[in-house]
Formats: structure tokens, C-alpha cells, sequence
């Protein structure tokens, strides 16, 4: 694990467009396309309204969220709502976005559907995690009942989850395996107490801090505020 410290926020998302910019160039250097998936909530906001301009040849790149809540991408709740929102316009408007939502499909319907759609975009290219203070990444939770097939090596590509917490919505999400196999993973945090939780999971086993699987080839990115 690279663990770098930044002094400002500010300084952390312009460093961290920089890297992944690098990385994609590369990727569809050597390929020809490349594959970039990211986290949704508010945190890596700023993040993609730097990237979306970045010179990059934006149609050549499939882009999806790492996890989603199963809601319609209307939704405030919706990852793919707000990727949109935040990267999919300027330059970046030319990607390739892949929603891991298929209305009118229960979520074990959904999750088989979306495991054969991403399968042609495997490997991934660029990885951007997050992490909760409780250690979860994706939507990979500590203690949930579906967090031990999504850690299997025989998951499929992407698994339903269903969180403990009942006010969370049925998710699914990229299993562990394929997290894994990123060629490029940076995990962004911010504040002390993420920095704590961080310092927790390198001392613990996957299932009771997920994030802990994907950090001996991960880049953190962490400012204090």
C-alpha cells in the first residue's frame, strides 16, 4: 500500500485527476480502450468535475459505478444519477456509461444481467474506491448476509447485497474478484476518522473490513479536511 498525504482537499482531487488521467492515456495506449470505475456518494465530487475536462479520448473509455442501490437513476439515491451529473459532461460526455440499474428486473435478476454485461469490460483499467468508517468499500458491508459470495473467488461479476442497516436500500455490486484484478486502484478518504479506520483495517481480515482486501495494490489518497 501507498498511503499519501495531502494538506488540503484541494490539492488531493487535482493530484489524484492527474494520476488517473496518466493511467487511462496508458490504458488505451496499450489496448486501444480502457475501463474506469468509480465510487458514487458526495465525497468524489470534486474529483469529477476536475477530471471531466481532462485530455483524454473519452469515447475509447467504458466508465461504471463500483456499487449501486437498487433505485432508478432519477433517484437522488442513484450512484449513476450523480455520475452523470458530475463527470458525464464536458469532454467526458463522450464515455461509454454502463448504469448497474435494469428497470423493471428484481435486484437477483439485475445483478445475473449486469454480471454478464460487465464481463466484457474485465479487466479494469482504473479503480477509484471509497471507504466507510465502518471499513465497507463498494457495497461490500461488514457482517451483511450476501458479503461471503461477494468475497468468493467464484462470485460472479457482480452480486446482489443486502445491507444489515434496514434504512439502506438492496444494492448490488462489483465482486471482490473483480475489484482485485484492477490493474490501477486508488482509495480516497478524508478526515482523521477515516484515517483511523484505515489504520484498523490493515490490521483485519476481509469480512470484517472489506476495504482491507484491496490495499497491499492500492494508492490512498487522504487529506484531513
Amino acid at each position: 500500500m501507498r498511503f499519501i498525504d495531502y494538506k488540503t482537499s484541494e490539492v488531493l482531487m487535482q493530484s489524484l485527476a492527474s494520476a488517473v488521467e496518466v493511467e487511462l492515456n496508458d490504458a488505451i495506449k496499450n489496448r486501444g480502450v480502457a475501463t474506469f470505475v468509480i465510487p458514487g456518494g458526495t465525497t468524489p465530487k470534486p474529483f469529477f468535475r476536475i477530471l471531466r475536462d481532462a485530455n483524454i479520448e473519452w469515447d475509447k473509455i467504458t466508465i461504471f459505478p463500483t456499487d449501486e442501490r437498487w433505485v432508478s437513476m432519477e433517484s437522488s439515491r442513484s450512484n449513476a444519477g450523480l455520475i452523470q451529473s458530475q463527470l458525464l459532461t464536458g469532454r467526458a460526455a463522450e464515455a461509454n456509461f454502463v448504469p448497474l440499474y435494469q428497470r423493471n428486473k428484481t435486484l437477483d435478476q439485475g445483478a445475473s444481467s449486469l454480471a454478464e454485461s460487465i464481463s466484457n469490460y474485465l479487466p479494469l483499467d482504473v479503480l477509484v474506491l471509497g471507504m466507510g468508517l465502518d471499513m465497507h468499500t463498494a457495497s461490500l458491508f461488514p457482517g451483511s448476509p450476501g458479503l461471503a459470495l461477494a468475497q468468493s473467488v467464484n462470485a460472479a461479476e457482480v452480486v446482489p447485497i443486502i445491507p444489515l442497516d434496514k434504512g439502506l436500500e438492496p444494492r448490488v455490486t462489483l465482486s471482490a474478484r473483480v475489484l482485485e484484478k484492477a490493474v490501477n486502484t486508488h482509495v480516497l478518504i478524508i478526515g482523521l476518522d477515516k484515517k483511523n479506520a484505515l489504520k484498523e483495517a490493515v490490521k483485519r481480515e476481509p469480512a470484517s473490513a472489506p476495504i482491507s482486501q484491496f490495499l497491499p495494490n492500492a494508492t490512498v489518497h487522504w487529506s484531513p479536511a
